[in-house]
């Protein structure tokens, strides 16, 4: 254990945040940069002066539950949290799970566009998505968390994904995210909500239980899709697809054609966003 490194390291990267960065209110004005110590620990789930005694590079060794917890309260890296494991002595295995933590400039960057879009991470749930992604797709706002997940919806939905996106395009979809999934497997092997995942998918789809048997591995990239929409119609779209490799976490952006039918209909959807269409 490097006692020196490791709270030089922990201090830095304790400066580097802010509160907005975590989820908390900013609060009045800071006298030094960063969080503070108090509030790392409490997101870390660990005694203050046990952290401070860290910082100040007298504490104990800590062990793979501290430092996992320092390594989600300091929204560090893969490499990051692997230096952090190595400077305490400790192999740092595989994570323990994909990240869940989307990056402000991300949230902004979502906002602020004028294209369907969303977040995924590695076993598909959506962390974040904007307006118009959810006029297109699905409110997520009003689906419990566990639901807000394009493998549930796929897979498990009946036959409305289906209706909605194509036969083809469906099973295009199916096969490419069930090869991507086996691949998160591999990245997360001790995460126990990918585990959970996969097993209600094969047991509760014949489909995916086919598709899953074939032992296939790949990331998704880009699918053009066509999507029947209850309100505006047929959209042709395009989904690309933004990499965030340190979060391995996913932007999906939706676009079409400028000045073509189907973009005409999205920017339908930026005015009745996911409210009903009713007849006069």
């Amino acid at each position: 254990m490097d006692r020196a490194q490791l709270a030089e390291f922990l201090r830095i990267r304790r400066e580097r945040l802010r509160p907005d960065d975590v989820g908390l209110p900013a609060g009045l004005r800071r006298r030094t940069p960063g969080l503070r110590r108090e509030e790392v620990a409490g997101l870390a789930t660990m005694s203050t002066d046990y952290y401070t005694r860290l910082e100040q590079g007298r504490g104990p060794r800590p062990s793979r539950p501290v430092l996992t917890g320092l390594a989600r309260a300091l929204r560090l890296s893969d490499d990051e949290r692997a230096h952090l494991f190595r400077l305490a002595g400790e192999q740092p295995g595989p994570p323990p799970g994909p990240p869940t933590e989307v990056r402000t400039g991300v949230l902004r960057m979502l906002a602020r566009l004028d294209v369907p879009g969303l977040v995924l991470d590695a076993k598909y749930d959506v962390l974040a998505w904007n307006p118009l992604a959810a006029a297109l797709l699905a409110d997520f706002s009003g689906l419990p968390p566990r639901e807000r997940n394009l493998l549930r919806l796929r897979f498990l939905s009946g036959t409305r994904q289906q209706e909605r996106f194509g036969e083809q395009q469906t099973a295009e979809f199916a096969r490419e995210a069930a090869a991507d999934l086996r691949a998160a497997t591999g990245r997360y092997p001790d995460d126990p909500a990918i585990a959970a995942l996969v097993r209600e998918l094969v047991e509760g789809s014949e489909e995916f239980a086919r598709i899953w048997a074939l032992h296939e591995v790949g990331t998704q990239q880009s699918m053009c899709q066509t999507i029947n929409h209850p309100m505006v119609g047929r959209i042709n779209v395009v989904c690309e697809v933004l990499v965030i490799p340190e979060r391995d976490q996913r932007v999906v952006l939706y676009t079409a054609d400028p000045g073509s039918a189907s973009d005409q209909a999205i920017r339908l959807l930026e005015v009745v966003g996911t409210q009903a269409l009713t007849a006069s």
